[in-house]
């Protein structure tokens, strides 16, 4: 059997599935949901990461350090795409939406694409919309969250005056009507654009839209997701932005032929941008995070495609004219997407507050940028890096390295870092890592097994990264998981390895193999924690706290279990009371951690794993929720399920412990 990640994470997060001792697992409270219905929402969540700039902080304070271990589950909804019948046996899945709340209902999508609306204060449904995408070939069955758009100049008796917009896995954009789920009429194809339209042969599977598209003003601007490792031929990485109203094409921005006007002649094989984006309505700015172009492990004959790779590009929304660019590596041929949602902050300097953006990739670097300029605020220097590989005159000499903030990941591995169950274990990854080929970050992809640290799951994934303006605080989660990457020349290929290798990269002279550093009984050969929460301080840059996100510590007598931190991916909530809230993590749970110091408050186990992002709103009873999609991974080895979970207080445990902290 391949060994993936799965392999690993099934292997540490199985056993805390098995046990779930010592967390706080309790089933739903329905007087929460019976004390608060007909109570409509106080405050909304507009956005993915709640405001434009995916800061996803709240101002909220209902919820406190002192009564966080007295939630509970109000409410559970189930979408129903739980069934393996529905999905690939090859496909990665996973409900990893982030609901958004706006005019008193919670909007999401599910993998499958359905796009839901639920009253926030029982859970219960209000409609269901299925958009019924055909899943041939497509191999990311995932939808991370819907947009909302409210028509200012709509009419009393106008259709779908507000509206939700979604992309599916199979290339469509969608717009229905926020009251009641109908598609709007008025909205390209009897509410849908095909995205697909303007390419040349594509297959299925090589176009899908897993994240929400982004509105600002009257327009919707998406970028997509197109297939990895698989040819040059995808198609292009265009941005385009689309009317709101009708689903008119207004611009289109192609990496490699800036401000197409017209859905004519997009390049395939573009660097794509299927991560979250940001925007800036006062400046009228979109910044989009991009991935490396076709050819991934190989960087030979991308003929000039690499120049808005592994980027955060900052476009004019009005006209899709670049504003700026900053690489955050050069010439990537270690699949270090920027795979984060850009994250909008005043940057506190000594001036005064600083326009910026801090950019989270798979590195584990951060990168902060003053978001009119695109110049670094904080220092980052161009350092040597190693040459060599099959195509050496493809790879830059040198790549950014921020000298501030403090790197979120460890940029190497040596013999020191080994670790294993017992001495035999670790030998063994002792022993592996001398035949690799290992000189540190941005040692080049060979013919030779190349230790690739970051993995290509990061450091920081889509997750990215939350900002607590009251603290001056940025928090990340991160996984540290090697990976042990193979080029094969195509024609050394016999049958059986071509059987067993997945990723043929054609159009290229290698095809690729992929796979965790694993010692013999299954543990991840670096030393642990192999997932960790950092906080990290501004102005200064540097680590406030670091600890280990997710544990097996429930498993004593075993002390060998503690703190290991575990495999995540997912994203953060921060609140005004002092809270972190995360779920993330390969064993299931969700937790709150003091936001100023990284004690771990309070924890439940979730029905699956929680890879999403939380969100929180306000009833105006004064009860807050906290929710969260609980669906699992297949790809990450956590369990699977169809869950969203809302978390609240009682009024009375509300005003419980308002002013003394409370224990894990």
């Amino acid at each position: 059997m391949k060994l993936t990640y799965s392999t690993v994470n099934r292997l540490l997060a199985g056993a805390a599935l098995a046990v779930a001792v010592g967390g706080c697992e309790k089933g739903v409270d329905p007087s929460i949901a019976l004390a608060n219905a007909g109570s409509p929402a106080a405050t909304t969540w507009m956005h993915f990461g709640g405001d434009a700039g995916g800061s996803r902080f709240t101002a909220l304070e209902t919820i406190t350090p002192g009564n966080v271990k007295q939630l509970r589950k109000a409410w559970e909804y189930h979408t129903g795409d739980l069934d393996p019948a529905s999905f690939d046996a090859f496909s990665t899945r996973g409900f990893q939406a982030t609901p958004i709340l706006a005019q008193d209902t919670l909007y999401f999508c599910s993998p499958l694409n359905q796009v839901i609306a639920l009253d926030p204060a029982t859970g219960e449904e209000k409609w269901a919309f299925a958009a019924k995408p055909d899943l041939e070939g497509v191999f990311s069955i995932k939808c991370r969250g819907v947009s909302y758009h409210a028509d200012t100049a709509a009419k009393p008796g106008d259709s779908c005056p507000t509206r939700i917009l979604a992309g599916t896995v199979d290339g469509r954009l969608l717009a229905l009507d926020a009251r009641t789920g109908l598609p709007c009429p008025e909205f390209g194809d009897d509410g849908e654009v095909d995205l697909t339209a303007d390419f040349e042969n594509v297959d299925g599977g090589d176009y899908i839209v897993t994240s929400p598209p982004q509105v600002i003003g009257n327009k919707v601007i998406t970028g997509a997701l197109v297939t990895d490792l698989q040819h040059d031929e995808v198609p292009s990485g265009v941005v385009r932005a689309y009317d709101a109203r009708s689903g008119e094409l207004i611009w289109a921005w192609d990496p490699l032929q800036e401000n197409l006007r017209m859905p004519v002649g997009f390049r395939p094989g573009s660097p794509n941008a299927w991560a979250p984006f940001s925007a800036d309505p006062e400046r009228k700015l979109v910044f989009v995070p991009t991935g490396n172009p076709a050819g991934d492990y190989y960087g030979g004959g991308r003929k000039g495609s690499d120049y808005y790779g592994s980027s955060v590009i900052a476009l004019h929304t009005d006209t899709g004219e670049l504003a700026w660019r900053f690489q955050t590596v050069h010439n990537d041929i270690w699949d270090y997407d920027v795979p984060a949602q850009p994250l909008l902050f005043d940057f506190p300097g000594d001036d005064g507050p600083v326009p910026a953006l801090v950019q989270a990739n798979k590195t584990g670097f951060l990168f902060v940028l003053n978001r009119e300029t695109g110049e670094p605020i904080l220092p980052v220097e161009e350092r040597p890096v190693p040459g060599g590989g099959p195509a050496p005159e493809a790879l830059s000499p040198t790549q950014p390295f921020p000298i501030l903030p403090q790197p979120l990941h460890p940029l190497g591995l040596s013999e020191e870092d080994m670790f294993g169950f017992v001495w035999f274990d670790k030998q063994a990854c002792k022993r592996k890592l001398r035949e690799l080929n290992n000189e540190g970050l941005f040692t080049p992809i060979s013919t030779q097994p190349t230790l690739v640290y970051p993995g290509y799951m990061g450091g920081s994934n889509w997750g990215g990264v939350s900002w607590d303006p009251q603290r001056n605080l940025l928090i990340a989660n991160t996984s540290r998981l090697p990976t042990i990457v193979t080029l094969i020349p195509r024609e050394s290929l016999d049958e059986e390895a071509r059987r067993k290798l997945v990723e043929p990269q054609l159009g290229t002279p290698f095809a690729v193999e992929r796979s965790p550093m694993l010692s013999p009984l299954g543990a991840p050969c670096n030393r642990p924690p192999w997932g960790v929460l950092t906080a990290i301080e501004f102005p200064s840059g540097k680590k406030r706290w670091e600890v280990p996100l997710g544990n097996l510590r429930d498993l004593a007598p075993f002390p060998l279990w503690m703190n290991l931190g575990v495999p995540n991916s997912g994203g953060s909530l921060v609140t005004a009371s002092g809270l972190t809230f995360i779920a993330a993590t390969t064993d299931s749970y969700i937790r709150a951690f003091e936001t100023a110091t990284g004690l771990e408050l309070w924890r439940d186990r979730l029905p699956a794993g929680g890879h999403a992002t939380p969100m929180t709103y306000e009833l105006e009873n004064g009860s807050q929720y906290v929710v969260i999609a609980a669906g699992g991974n297949n790809y990450m080895g956590s369990r699977e399920g169809d869950s969203l979970v809302a978390y609240s207080l009682s009024p009375a445990r509300a005003r419980a412990g308002q002013t003394s902290r409370g224990g894990g």
